[in-house]
């Protein structure tokens, strides 16, 4: 009887800390899971967007880009160069240009 007593208190104090820390984490787990959704949208719409451009520009002109700057300067594409690296190979006038986006922070 005397350790029913002392328990109850006991469990009345650890049950909502326990549940506090639970939710804790799957609060963490959830906003973590979400930047690196973010991140890798944000990679595909960077690439999707270099791609879409030198599309336009053989589509308008007849031939590819043959650099990444000739597509900001003239199709109005503006990449985060502070987050991705830009692949962008010229390969010919009506060859589609080999187009690669990378994270800045893989190369650490």
């Amino acid at each position: 009887m005397f350790l029913r007593s002392h328990s109850k208190p006991l469990i009345r104090l650890l049950l909502p800390i326990c549940l506090t820390l639970v939710l804790l984490v799957l609060v963490v787990y959830a906003v973590h899971s979400t930047q690196r959704q973010m991140a890798a949208e944000s990679l595909r719409l960077t690439e999707e967007s270099v791609r879409r451009a030198a599309v336009q520009c053989y589509a308008l002109e007849g031939a590819y880009a043959m650099d990444l700057q000739y597509l900001i300067d003239h199709y109005g594409i503006r990449p985060d160069t502070n987050r991705f690296i830009i692949h962008y190979q010229f390969v010919g006038d009506n060859i589609l240009p080999d187009i690669t986006v990378i994270p800045q922070r893989q190369l650490l």
